[in-house]
């Protein structure tokens, strides 16, 4: 039942982005710019951002919202420990293990209770992150939108023939 939900969420979410009335890269540049939100800021703070900067930019505000879901309830329990933990090991030789990292609360004040070189490694991990994630996530999209439109197209054309 859950999947079938999710299925159905995508398919939406698909067939809106398919037919925004911006250009592809409008679209590709509003997901991308989600996407690094939602890797670079801390999960709840994404949509404050991300709408304004979406209308500053003339880009997808859909897009914008729906890329910042990169960071979910879900994903932070494995992506927030993950770049920190590689950051930190890189930069300050490793000072966490990464089953404290994956089992602890990721709350504001958990992660402000572990001192400035855990806080400085999230955010540079999630930064690397976004540096990662959001060319992908603009290329994919970018594809995604113009093989949609041509399709449409080649299904306008037969129905108007």
């Amino acid at each position: 039942m859950i999947v079938r939900k999710f299925r159905l969420l995508t398919g939406r979410l698909k067939r809106k982005l398919a037919r925004e009335k911006l250009p592809v890269e409008d679209i590709a540049a509003g997901w991308a710019l989600g996407v690094f939100i939602g890797c670079a800021i801390p999960f709840g703070l994404q949509l404050i951002l991300a709408i304004p900067l979406a209308m500053m930019m003339r880009v997808s505000k859909i897009g914008a919202t729906a890329g910042t879901f990169i960071s979910n309830p879900v994903s932070i329990l494995f992506i927030y420990p993950a770049q920190t933990y590689f950051v930190n090991r890189l930069l300050f030789g490793g000072s966490l293990s990464f089953e404290k990292l994956q089992a602890m609360e990721w709350t504001r004040k958990a992660v402000l209770s572990l001192g400035t070189d855990v806080i400085i490694s999230f955010f540079l991990g999630g930064i690397l992150v976004a540096f990662v994630c959001t060319p992908i996530a603009y290329f994919m999209v970018k594809d995604f939108v113009v093989r949609a439109r041509k399709f449409r197209e080649r299904k306008a054309l037969k129905r108007g023939e």
